[in-house]
């Protein structure tokens, strides 16, 4: 029961979690920044942080926080703060469902998301912004349009949630 959602780079995404990396993601990262951008886990490999809990390639821009990788950024933090599952895992597993070409998914939210108004989900978290993570979710797309801060997002749905 998400009206609205966009990321305001408040940067507190990348603090209280560990980002897991799929084998893919593992071998981008190393290739691309060595080992020492990696932190081994009992059950993978995640990305590594800094001392005060914060990603490692995380970096102040005025009062902003930006990703500095965004090009090799792990699927983990392009869907949060939603999860998506093939059957329900909270709970409310009817609220949760979202049927995507003819698929069902169950869709939950991580609460601590600052960004988030609660209410009747809005044309634009319905039409573009859960079946773009379904997709990056499901490895047919990797770029992101609506489920980011972007320019394209801002321009087409600057103040008016519905549509």
């Amino acid at each position: 029961m998400i009206r609205s959602w966009n990321c305001n780079l408040c940067g507190e995404c990348c603090r209280p979690y560990l980002v897991p990396l799929t084998t893919y993601e593992w071998l981008r990262m190393v290739q691309q920044y060595g080992y020492s951008s990696i932190r081994p886990g009992v059950d993978g490999f995640y990305l590594k942080k800094n001392e005060d809990g914060r990603c490692i390639f995380q970096y102040k821009n005025g009062n902003r926080w930006l990703c500095a990788i965004q090009n090799y950024k792990p699927i983990a933090c392009k869907l949060w703060p939603f999860k998506i599952f093939r059957r329900p895992k909270y709970g409310s597993a009817e609220q949760a469902l979202f049927v995507f070409h003819g698929q069902r998914f169950y869709i939950y939210i991580d609460s601590l998301c600052p960004r988030l108004t609660w209410g009747k989900p809005s044309e634009r978290i319905v039409k573009y912004v859960i079946p773009e993570m379904i997709q990056i979710k499901l490895g047919w797309r990797y770029k992101q349009s609506f489920s980011t801060t972007h320019l394209a997002s801002n321009v087409l749905f600057s103040s008016n949630e519905d549509g």
